[in-house]
């Protein structure tokens, strides 16, 4: 009977540096941009935490018509905020997932490699920079004026 072992791989995101040289997502480069994701997904769920509950303790009305208009005003913020970390949440389970089925890392319109200096400063991008510059030309040629 054959047993299989597997090499656990040891990264950390204060330790491990990417490397060019390395084969494009090796398992070190899949599980630094997992436990990235991971990390940004845990800061943006507290986030979303505060924000709730600022908004739940926030719940008094205001007697003044400006201070109305002023809480109003934060409280419309928040949600946007709030809005926001929600879509961005969807975002980074979709990346997670991605390093799962074995696809980040990889232009959803070409196919080819989105590079790594991309990935460390978007780990949820989905299209490679000559991808994108071309997405963004055509949305700004085809934008209604």
């Amino acid at each position: 009977m054959a047993v299989s072992k597997k090499k656990k791989i040891e990264v950390t995101l204060d330790d491990y540096k990417l490397q060019e040289k390395d084969p494009f997502m090796c398992k070190e480069q899949l599980a630094y941009f997992k436990l990235k994701l991971e990390k940004w997904r845990s800061d943006v769920m507290s986030d979303s935490e505060k924000t709730r509950e600022s908004l739940q303790k926030n719940n008094t009305p205001e007697a003044d018509i400006a201070d109305r208009a002023s809480t109003e005003t934060e409280r419309s913020l928040e949600l946007r905020t709030r809005d926001r970390q929600r879509k961005l949440l969807a975002k980074i389970n979709a990346a997670l997932a991605r390093i799962k089925d074995g696809s980040y890392g990889y232009c959803i319109e070409t196919g080819e490699p989105i590079g790594l200096k991309r990935l460390d400063a978007r780990p949820i991008a989905l299209l490679s920079i000559q991808a994108q510059e071309r997405h963004e030309k055509y949305e700004r040629s085809h934008r209604d004026d």
